[in-house]
């Protein structure tokens, strides 16, 4: 039986997953706050640098080169796979309702159907209760939520709108320019931000709220801005030609391999008539 087709087979599946990963990535390249996804690609170094002090034979036996062997001939696969958290372009939009955070690891808290989860897209909005909340609708925490309740209101008679590099948020006395503290954004730092998981609407999911870091003196907020995705279009357009390439590859490799089993096939059944 020739290992090659199926080794081929393996290795067009993998490249198949990485273009999803790099479609995703470029449909996202003007989502507010998006990170980029990566996939590692397992090959022979990898493997072998994983699996060399777990060997059950010692390097220089017989058995032991059998089993390298067999790892050699093991078909590229997605071994893992991990979020860019890098910022991304910080944009500036004159919203008095956009916010971007200028440090890494930090995220807005926002309340969803399904909990709380974190966020790095800080265009918000307010709906018609004058709740602050983000496009999708989800209600944006303030600091001092206590799991049971909380959010940020925003009266129509408060045009003005002012918010520190904290996320202190200040409004107007109605009638003059004199400004009151109203509420603060949540900013929250994970423990380890490899540990969220990304969901739909531009949101993480993480495992315990206790688990996230109050920062009430980031200095990183900045009003009137957005942060753009850290998706670098130039990147995944070579990365999609590469992996396009790397398809057509696999692809001749599995057609003459068909071909030579097809020819062999052929021959012995000559032979036998």
């Amino acid at each position: 039986m020739q290992t090659g087709y199926y080794a081929s087979a393996a290795g067009m599946v993998t490249q198949f997953n990485r273009l999803d990963n790099i479609a995703n990535n470029l449909a996202n390249v003007n989502t507010a706050g998006f990170k980029e996804d990566n996939l590692v690609i397992g090959d022979f170094m990898k493997v072998f640098k994983e699996a060399r002090d777990e060997m059950p034979n010692a390097n220089n036996s017989e058995e032991g080169a059998a089993f390298i062997n067999r790892t050699m001939t093991r078909a590229p696969q997605v071994t893992d796979s991990f979020t860019n958290h890098s910022l991304g372009t910080i944009e500036k939009t004159s919203n008095d309702l956009d916010f971007a955070l200028s440090s890494e690891g930090l995220f807005f808290v926002v309340k969803t159907p399904q909990g709380v989860k974190l966020t790095r897209d800080g265009s918000f909005t307010k709906n018609d209760e004058g709740t602050l909340v983000t496009k999708q609708g989800y209600e944006v925490l303030p600091s001092n939520y206590s799991g049971n309740g909380g959010k940020i209101s925003i009266a129509q008679e408060d045009n003005i709108i002012s918010v520190d590099k904290n996320g202190n948020i200040y409004t107007n006395v109605p009638g003059s320019v004199k400004m009151n503290q109203l509420s603060s954004l949540f900013i929250a730092e994970p423990k380890d931000v490899d540990l969220l998981k990304k969901e739909g609407d531009n949101l993480y999911a993480f495992e315990n709220i206790d688990d996230l870091n109050i920062i009430d003196n980031s200095g990183a907020v900045s009003q009137g801005y957005i942060e753009k995705s850290n998706v670098n279009a130039v990147k995944m357009m070579t990365q999609m030609i590469e992996t396009n390439r790397l398809v057509g590859m696999y692809q001749k490799v599995m057609s003459t391999q068909m071909d030579d089993m097809n020819r062999d096939a052929i021959e012995k059944l000559a032979k036998k008539a």
